[in-house]
């Protein structure tokens, strides 16, 4: 169990908790959230004993082992399997040990001591090591090629992934993990999903994917006003507790106000008259013990808006036969060559198009993307760009091609030279860049800050054409739902790569998958995409029904010109019955389930419909429920149709195998 009483802790002149308390049992799967700066880290840092509470106790058993993920990675050329390894570290002691004691084999105890070790090796899976790492590795999507590279050969995202290798192999009791997804792709995130739910410890998950934190934690604790506040179920599950717990307090507070305000209404009347002056004691007293409820900070939550593209060519762009790739150049800087990465892409984007792209790390899914973008001319084939097409393009090094030494309004100047500097500052206030922010070097800035940073300086460019990759990286869950609302509306088209889920399904329309060097549709949803993985890639379960077993033949077969034999005969017809009512279930059950989503989608239409009847709902003040309204019936009829087309698809199979 892991129990805070009463824990304070200042970062600095900032108070981050104050006489918090909160109590974890064993066994827990932990969502940490809160605010950015709220105190998330520090108090991994206090569980870790790097950082002590200024007031307070943090408790848990002694007798923990505890894992994390290592925030720097030596340059080593150590080969990055054996690093991995290295996580268990009981492992690596003992293993060192035999290596010493075998490397003195006079020792007076050596053989007692040899038989000891070989038998602790044993129950630390010594045996298993080598393929459980490569499990691991592989889960992360690592090649078997790459395990043998050096850790100094791997860029810091990469670096990243080892260092949560090496907390995953490390046998814990307690493992904390500050964004684990952050560095990787949607088939490691999963991989590590399945893996984070076998896990037999406690574990406690720092994170801002939504998706993530439902499928894993069964406890969320949010850092909120300096406490710790506890709430059971997963991150929807917290979501519906918190907002009845906020319009509760609004209650309780409105209500306090109105006691309050009655109590020193008497008073202020009747504390000077002699017959009353008993009475209005009494009242004074109760409006001191009162304990004033705080007013409900109803903190401006961050939105923004996507503008009207200037232009709508369509099709957008055209690419015929291209292959997609890297020019290999030699020592002069000329082309002698290329890798190709895709092959053989015909592909075309209408206006008003919504595609999510599928595939696993390294199947080319950025290699296409920079490709339609132009950062890479395609190596065969041919690219025809519609007359109009203005690009936004965000990539997975966006943020790394921001100027640090520069301020956000000197970055919007570079593309908007002509344009008043008040009109710049407004625009960057729209994007929580207020007053001195505006000016100042964004180098301290916080990642997801300067993420937002490149997000504006998108959207002043108001283009046609998104081309995200990953564009959620370092975005905090107010700011990824900020621009998943944005994307909901934006009237250009979307093609995006991205690790999120909710943002995929909330902004997608279709997808896409790079797989095996080609580009194909994916006929399928994020559950479908799951299964394909987990059946192609790490070899679990199975992307498709079986098949009806066939019927057994029989041992002596009649011979051709038998009469014909009218049991058998009703046997054979039920058998067949059978296997018709053995295709036809699943599909039923799939079409009852699809009528009750779309009885369900259509209530929650109409009532949406009902509500955008009403004139007030245009009323300035209700500015922000009408951009919701609007992109919840977008919502509820873009899944109307896919269902309905789903249902349908459903319909004709039953239809022909009735016939």
């Amino acid at each position: 169990m892991i129990r805070f009483q009463n824990v304070s802790l200042m970062r600095g002149t900032k108070p981050l908790l104050e006489d918090a308390d909160l109590t974890l049992n064993p066994g827990d799967k932990i969502g940490l959230i809160g605010a950015n700066g709220a105190g998330k880290s520090s108090l991994f840092a206090m569980l870790r004993n790097e950082l002590h509470p200024d007031q307070g106790a943090i408790d848990f058993p002694a007798k923990w082992r505890m894992a994390y993920v290592a925030q720097e990675t030596p340059a080593l050329d150590r080969p990055a399997l054996d690093y991995a390894i290295d996580g268990d570290v009981n492992l690596r002691r003992l293993q060192a040990e035999l290596d010493e004691l075998e490397a003195h084999p006079d020792a007076d105890d050596h053989g007692m001591r040899l038989g000891e070790l070989h038998s602790l090796l044993a129950d630390a899976d010594a045996y298993t090591v080598q393929s459980r790492g490569e499990q691991l590795l592989l889960g992360l999507g690592f090649s078997l090629e790459q395990m043998q590279q050096p850790v100094a050969s791997f860029s810091g995202g990469w670096r990243m992934r080892l260092n949560l290798a090496q907390a995953l192999m490390c046998p814990s009791d307690l493992l904390l993990l500050d964004e684990p997804t952050n560095h990787l792709d949607l088939d490691a995130i999963i991989w590590l999903e399945d893996w984070l739910k076998r896990y037999p410890g406690t574990l406690i998950i720092i994170s801002h994917d939504r998706d993530f934190l439902d499928e894993i934690v069964n406890v969320v604790v949010h850092i909120d006003e300096r406490k710790l506040k506890r709430y059971s179920g997963n991150y929807s599950a917290f979501e519906r507790q918190r907002a009845a717990h906020l319009v509760l307090a609004a209650a309780a507070f409105e209500k306090q106000q109105r006691t309050r305000a009655h109590l020193q209404s008497f008073v202020d009347r009747f504390k000077a008259k002699a017959t009353k002056a008993r009475q209005a004691q009494s009242r004074m007293k109760a409006l001191a013990k009162m304990e004033e409820l705080a007013p409900l900070r109803a903190a401006a939550e961050f939105s923004f808006e996507f503008r009207e593209p200037l232009s709508a060519p369509n099709p957008l762009l055209v690419l015929e036969d291209v292959d997609a790739g890297y020019p290999l150049l030699d020592a002069h800087g000329d082309k002698v060559g290329g890798k190709t990465i895709v092959k053989r892409v015909n592909f075309s984007l209408q206006i008003g198009q919504r595609i999510g792209l599928l595939g696993v790390n390294g199947a080319g899914k950025s290699t296409l993307i920079k490709t339609v973008a132009g950062e890479l001319m395609p190596l065969e084939g041919t690219a025809t760009l519609g007359k109009g097409l203005s690009i936004g393009y965000f990539a997975q090094h966006q943020v790394e091609m921001l100027r640090h030494d520069e301020s956000p309004l000197w970055h919007l100047l570079k593309i908007a030279p002509n344009v008043r500097e008040q009109e710049l500052r407004n625009f960057l206030g729209g994007f929580n860049f207020p007053g001195d922010m505006v000016t100042s070097p964004i180098a301290p800035f916080s990642g997801g800050e300067k993420a937002r940073l490149a997000l504006a300086l998108i959207v002043w460019q108001r283009p046609n054409l998104l081309l995200l990759d990953e564009p959620t990286n370092h975005l905090d869950l107010e700011t990824r739902e900020a621009l998943t609302m944005a994307l909901a509306q934006f009237e250009g088209t979307v093609v995006l790569v991205s690790h999120d889920r909710h943002l995929l399904r909330a902004t997608t329309d279709e997808f896409i998958i790079v797989a095996d060097g080609k580009l194909q549709p994916f006929d399928g949803d994020l559950d479908d995409y799951k299964e394909w993985l987990f059946q192609t890639k790490l070899g679990k379960g199975t992307a498709t029904l079986p098949a009806p077993a066939p019927a057994k033949e029989s041992k002596a077969e009649a011979p051709l010109a038998a009469p014909v034999d009218r049991k058998e005969q009703k046997k054979q017809e039920a058998e067949a019955r059978q296997r018709l009512a053995a295709q036809r279930k699943p599909l039923e059950n799939r079409v009852k389930r699809l009528e009750e989503q779309m009885a369900k989608l259509n209530a929650k239409k109409a009532e949406i419909d009902a509500q955008l009847l009403e004139p007030s709902i245009y009323e300035a003040e209700n500015k922000d429920k009408l951009k919701t309204l609007v992109a919840d019936q977008a919502f509820a009829a873009r899944d109307l149709e896919q269902l309905e087309a789903e249902w349908l698809e459903l319909q004709e199979q039953l239809e022909g195998l009735a016939a």
